[in-house]
Formats: C-alpha cells, structure tokens, sequence
C-alpha cells in the first residue's frame, strides 16, 4: 500500500454482505464484487475525500473470525492488532444479522474505534426483516448505520460516523477477550434484540431454491441445463458482432495499407505491420470479444444472483471423493471465461495442497479463446452448418463435460502422487439469493472482465503476429520455415490423429489460442498472411481437401481440450506459485493427457477400420 497521507480505515466483515460493493461506492474504484465467499482475497485500497480530510480505505479479505486459521483471517488479524487502523468499519448483513456479529465482537477485543455498518437493508426489508439500529448500537456499545451500499444509500452518514470515530479522543477500550462460543453467545442474543421478521421466516423462498438447485435429483441436470443455455446464446449472439468487427478491421487494414504506401514504406515492413502484427491483432478482437461480451455477463448474472456457490455444493461430493476442494468448482467456472481468471481465482481454497491442484488443472477447462476454433469444429463435422445450432451448444456441452470429467481424473491423480493428502474441510456459505443489477452486471463485467482478458490476450498477440509472419516469408530452400516446421512435426501429428500442420498451430498459438485454426489455414493455403474463411462451408472444404477427416476433427477437439496453458496462463502460474516447476508441471501434465487421449482414439479408431 502506498505510504499514508491521512486517516486509515480498516473495512472488515464476512464474505458476501456487501462489503466490496461499499469499498467501491466510496472510493470510486472499479473493485470487483461478486455473490460468493471469498472474492476479496489480497487487500484492496482507495481513497476518499469527507470534510476536506482525505482518508484510505483498506478493504481486507472476507473472514468469518479472526481465529487465524486461513490465509485471510491470518492477514485480516495481523493488519487490526499491529494498529495499521485508525477505525475500524464492520460490515454486517442484515437479512442474517446474527451470522455476522460474532466478528464484530472479535474485533471490539482488538479495537474500541468501531463502526458497524448494517448493509443490504433493502433486501431484508423485501424479506420482512426489520432491524432497529439504535437497539443495535445500545447492545453493541459502537455506532451502528444502516446501508444499501448497492443503491448508494447510507454511505455518507457511514463516512460520517467513521470520522467521529477517528477524532473521538477518548474511544471505548477493547473488550475483554472470551471465546469463540462467547462471541457468538453475544451476537446473537444482540440479534434478538433488534431484528424483527414482519413475514414468519424470512429464508424460506431461498430454501424453496435450494430445493431445485442442491438437491441430488435436480441439482446436476438444472446446472446442464444453465450451462447449455449460456453456450447457446453465446454462439448465436456472438455471430453478427464478430462478422460486423470483422468488416469494419478489413476497411481499417486496406487504410493502413494505403497509409504506407503513400509513405513509401519498404514491402516488409507493410507484410510485418499489416499482415503480422494488425492481422493477428484485428483477428483476436473479432474472434474473441463478441463471446465474451456475451459469455462473462451471462456468468456474472448467475455469480450475483447466488447460483454459483451452489455448483460447488453440488459438486463438492465429487471432489470430495478425489481428494480435493469443493471451492475447485468455482475456480474451474472461472476458468471457462478464462484460465489465467481461474488460476488467479484459486487464492479461495485455504489449503495450499488443494490449491495447487486446482492451479494445475484448471487449464482442463476450456477457455473463452477456445471456443471459436471449438464451436467451428463441432458444427463443421458434427452439428450441421448453421454455427447457432442447440445442437453445437449440446456438443460443445459434452466437451465440458469431457473436461470436468479429466479435472476430477487429473486432481486424483495428483492427490495420489505428488501432492499426497486427504480432503480438508471447509465452510462454504450458501449466500441468500438476490435480484442481480442487471445494469451494474453487464458494466462490471465488461470493464472488468471483458476488456482486462482481452487486453491481456492483445497484449501477447502483437509479438505473435510478427513471429507468424517472418516464419511464413522467411524462405530455406524452397519453402518457408513455417512449411518444413509443419513437416518436421507431420510423423508425430499423423500418430496422434492430426498432422504437422495442426501440432505447429497450436505451438505459434500458445501466446493466443484465438489463432489456432486460422494457422492452419494459412500453411494449407501457403500464403503469407493470416487466413480468413468466408463461410463454414468454405472452412470446411479447404480442410477436407488437406485430409481432415472425422478423426481428425475429434483429435483436434481433444487436443484443444487438453494440452499446455497459454503464455498468459503460465506467466499467472508462475506468480500465483512463486514456482517454474510448478509451471513446468502444469504445462507437462495436460499435454501429456491430451496426447494420449489423441493416441488412444486414433489408434482403436484405425484397429477398428473407421479412420
């Protein structure tokens, strides 16, 4: 944290009451929220302005105690006992008001200098729950403010009472410690005091939810379905914005163009900008943002609505049995939008063991930059044309399927070898489930998510377009280094069910997976520039005419499930592990995978006569 100019307040309270959404509101800065525990993982800061006074405000991890027991609760302790506050602020939720003051307890033994902030009023009051804050504030012996940080109500009268609590020269002394049973003794008898349910029992809708999506006879087929209806509206919305990017980047290429010739620009220099570096460019921005403009809003409105931590609960049993952490599922459905997201994400899972499994294989789930080639494939050689088919959702469904399935293979694998143990065991809150902000979704997830990936993807591409390009028109012999790259691979590609050519895509690929197909396009044509179908039916063609078969397709779909992480993957592996042979290892084992599924398919198919 950069070095203090005023006042420090210290943001604390369970996961998921809203407590980023207040950071957020008060600092103006776009930190990320989401309905489910332990979003906030690493410290976040901002700054506002009250009263001519400039105050920071740290927003530390979510944490059900200070019992020091997990990461979050460790540096949330450290940071309130070694006076790194000069106040404290707690945020409760007031649908459960009783789940939240027993931290805020624990942190009156540490600090007198406390204000609680009593958030989500606008949903208890939906719920029929009632909450008298001055009772409250009598039971607790600290300020207490009502909020509904999500709608900007009650945020001033927060920073107002943070600021009295700040000046205050004679603050309450910190409680004398008791424990744990204490603790939540008190909190709930303070709840007793101040909530009143105007409806009978405010959770029983969400119980009602639950039912449908946690029980063991609707739970997993209501999350198919979810999941194909998130992919089928991903392929038929991102049609039309991927064609229209794709217009409007020629109409800018042929201008470039233009640009340099006026300028008399050498011939290799125009190939390297415009047929390298913009092509590619242009090609990862059209291919790869209208699906993610489509696919993460899609995700966030389930994160918020609450629905996620649910299809950890679901499959918690699964992961259970492979020795590994049920919170994996929330990292693997990160990891759909993308990987570097899901690795990024696994900071959630306590155990450092369980985590490094779910590091090293969330590169099993496909990725947004995977789709594309995917999508084309599987309608190509196995939905029928019409890219906006239900049917290539279903497929594509089943390859996600195929991919959890190697998750869990994956993760028990590890847990038996070199990351030996047993499961540990974890609370996972099931968050009350919420009207999503559509509007606020949709913004978030876009600035947020969207253009973060896709800058991060454009960022790698530009050095991959440059590389492409003098592999394909730096000539030895007769033929470019990209043609005898793809024959020196050809013996091994032919074994696995593919050729040269598709190994050597998926290797000058690595920086973007967006360019995968488009490669192998462009070694079948022998040009020199990045290749660009007009239709399916043309792809379709030039591929069959190169001896892509049915086994060729089903190869290049496992080899696209399954096989090394992108560079922007490895680089967050590296950082989240503090380890290149933990990289190393994340790299080898997907690989290895795929290519003996590639082997084992190819070879019955060939036994068998089918090839």
């Amino acid at each position: 944290m950069a070095e203090r100019t005023g006042p420090v307040v210290a943001l604390a309270g369970n996961p998921n009451v809203g407590k980023s959404t207040v950071f957020n509101a008060i600092t103006g800065l776009r930190q990320h929220t989401g309905n489910w525990p332990g979003k906030t993982v690493a410290a976040a800061w901002g700054t506002y302005l009250h009263e001519g006074t400039e105050y920071t405000l740290v927003d530390l991890p979510g944490t059900y105690s200070l019992s020091a027991r997990s990461p979050e609760e460790e540096q949330t302790r450290r940071f309130l006992r070694e006076g790194g506050a000069d106040a404290v602020a707690v945020v409760c939720d007031a649908t459960c008001l009783e789940r939240s003051l027993g931290l805020v307890f624990q942190v009156l033994e540490l600090t007198g200098r406390v204000v609680v902030c009593v958030n989500l009023l606008d949903e208890a009051a939906r719920k029929g729950v009632e909450v008298d804050l001055e009772k409250l504030s009598a039971a607790l012996g600290v300020p207490v403010v009502g909020a509904s940080a999500g709608r900007g109500r009650g945020l001033e009268e927060l920073k107002e009472a943070v600021a009295r609590a700040v000046e205050d020269a004679a603050p309450p002394p910190p409680r004398p410690a008791v424990g744990v049973e204490a603790q939540i003794a008190a909190g709930e008898a303070a709840a007793a005091l101040a909530v009143k349910h105007r409806r009978g029992d405010p959770g029983r809708g969400d119980r009602r939810l639950d039912r449908l999506f946690t029980s063991r006879a609707t739970g997993i087929p209501v999350m198919l379905v979810l999941l194909l209806g998130v992919f089928w509206l991903t392929i038929v919305g991102a049609n039309y914005p991927s064609q229209w990017l794709s217009a409007l980047f020629a109409a800018v290429e042929e201008g470039l163009r233009t640009l340099l010739a006026a300028l008399n620009a050498p011939g290799w220099l125009t190939g390297a900008l415009v047929d390298g570096v913009y092509r590619v460019l242009s090609w990862v921005v059209s291919v790869m943002l209208p699906p993610m403009a489509i696919f993460f809003p899609l995700f966030t409105l389930l994160e918020d609505f609450g629905y996620l931590p649910r299809v950890a609960f679901v499959m918690d049993h699964a992961f259970q049995r492979c020795r590994a952490c049920g919170k994996q599922a929330l990292t693997m459905c990160m990891g759909l939008g993308c990987n570097a997201a899901g690795v990024t994400g696994c900071r959630i899972i306590d155990s450092p063991r369980e985590r490094l499994i779910a590091i090293l294989t969330n590169c099993l789930m496909p990725c947004n930059g995977r789709f594309p080639a995917m999508i084309a494939i599987i309608t190509m050689f196995f939905a029928g044309q019409g890219g906006g088919s239900l049917a290539a959702a279903a497929a594509l469904t089943g390859v996600i399927l195929l991919g959890t399935a190697l998750t869990f293979l994956l993760s028990r694998l590890l847990s038996a070898t070199v990351l030996r143990g047993m499961p540990a065991s974890f609370t996972l809150e099931l968050p009350p489930y919420r009207r999503p902000q559509v509007g606020k979704v949709v913004v978030r997830s876009l600035l947020d998510r969207t253009l973060f990936v896709l800058g991060r993807a454009v960022a790698v591409a530009a050095p991959a377009g440059l590389l492409l390009w003098l592999c394909a028109n730096v000539t030895v012999g007769e033929a470019t280094l990209l043609a005898r790259m793809a024959g020196a691979l050809d013996p091994l590609g032919r074994l696995l069910g593919m050729d040269g050519a598709i190994l050597l895509a998926f290797l000058l690929g690595w920086p973007a997976n967006e360019i995968v197909l488009p490669i192998v396009m462009m070694i079948y044509l022998s040009s020199g520039t990045l290749a660009e179908w007009e239709s399916l039916e043309g792809l379709k063609t030039l591929l069959t005419d190169n001896g892509w078969t049915g086994l060729t397709a089903v190869c290049t779909l496992l080899f696209s499930l399954s096989h090394w992480p992108c560079s922007t993957t490895c680089l967050t592996i590296r950082k989240e592990t503090g380890s290149w042979k933990w990289t190393a290892l994340a790299v080898l084992l997907p690989t290895a995978l795929g290519a003996l599924l590639c082997l084992v398919t190819a070879t019955a198919a060939r036994l068998l006569g089918v090839a």
